[in-house]
């Protein structure tokens, strides 16, 4: 196993941080693949929310064998934790990638990697009303207008008036990004009392679990599960694991603000992949000054106030959780 001090050192952060990254940017073009492999219809809510539930059930298995395996301890909370665990995983896991996956399903993966990162803009705005040390300073604001000007370019139709959003698709992917901000916020307390990792895990399986229930309970179902798409599938699973897992040794041994503003990059790996996989268009003007604009925002809102600033918008390891 890799020693905690490697996490320490600069080369090792940035490598680390960079394929975190790409990891959670990958997922884009990965679930638009698997309902293309899976043969699921746009409109099959019931299966997506089932390829949703297994995803992130396997994902929060495969965390809580790591964190046994750390010696973390994984049952030990109280009633009361349960219940906020139980709270986080139904907003951060359920609630969230049911309009994330539905949205997903009626949008680009270019459109969504660059929509899903107003996300970062929401929490900002949240943070600046709950927390006295996280204000809203002149940076921040401007970022938050040019990532709003970037997101309101790459939704624009022909005309300058014309807005090709639907709310299925644009729609849902923003409202998936609201809720993960509330959910921050709140996982942000729990940080305080349960350790991060385990908490991360616990509650992608507690809401995996009721995905599961609801993609069931709808009459979804897997209807083309191959050696490609079980592939793919696994992939799905690990990556999420993996990225939070390594993502919560980065802010364990480094301060927060020296790791957050990598985020910028989730965007950027997001859309170029969706590019590369899905053949979508980014190199269209449009496109490529929207994802420039958003991630010019993300920049501006996330970076340090000062040297000796410690506020951060996106808090620990388990608020960045999922993303995808």
């Amino acid at each position: 196993m890799i020693r905690d001090s490697l996490f320490g050192r600069r080369h090792w952060v940035i490598a680390t941080a960079v394929f975190c990254c790409f990891l959670w940017g990958s997922a884009y073009p990965a679930i638009k693949t698997g309902y293309q492999l899976m043969a699921m219809a746009a409109t099959d809510t019931a299966s997506q929310m089932l390829f949703a539930g297994y995803r992130f059930l396997g994902s929060g298995v495969i965390l809580l064998v790591l964190a046994a395996l750390m010696g973390k301890s994984l049952w030990r909370f109280s009633a009361r934790e349960w219940g906020q665990l139980a709270l986080l995983g139904l907003l951060q896991t359920t609630l969230q990638y049911v309009f994330f996956y539905i949205g997903l399903a009626h949008a680009t993966g270019v459109k969504a990697a660059i929509m899903n990162s107003t996300g970062t803009f929401f929490t900002v705005l949240l943070a600046h009303f709950i927390y006295r040390n996280d204000k809203l300073s002149t940076g921040r604001s401007l970022g938050c207008l040019i990532g709003f000007a970037g997101v309101v370019l790459i939704n624009l139709g022909q005309g300058p008036l014309d807005f090709d959003v639907t709310l299925l698709g644009e729609g849902f992917i923003a409202i998936a990004a609201l809720v993960l901000s509330i959910s921050l916020m709140y996982g942000k307390r729990l940080s305080q009392h349960i350790d991060p990792m385990v908490m991360t895990a616990q509650q992608l399986t507690i809401g995996g679990v009721v995905l599961i229930g609801i993609g069931l309970s709808g009459g979804g179902d897997i209807p083309r599960l191959t050696a490609t798409s079980g592939v793919l599938f696994f992939y799905l699973m690990a990556l999420s694991a993996a990225a939070f897992a390594l993502w919560s040794f980065l802010l364990k041994h480094n301060p927060v603000g020296q790791v957050i503003p990598f985020q910028f990059l989730i965007p950027i790996f997001g859309a170029g992949l969706s590019a590369l996989f899905l053949g979508e268009t980014i190199l269209a003007w449009k496109n490529l000054l929207a994802l420039i604009l958003v991630c010019g925002g993300i920049w501006l809102v996330t970076r340090p106030a000062s040297p000796l600033s410690t506020a951060t918008p996106l808090g620990s390891s388990r608020e960045r959780s999922q993303k995808l």
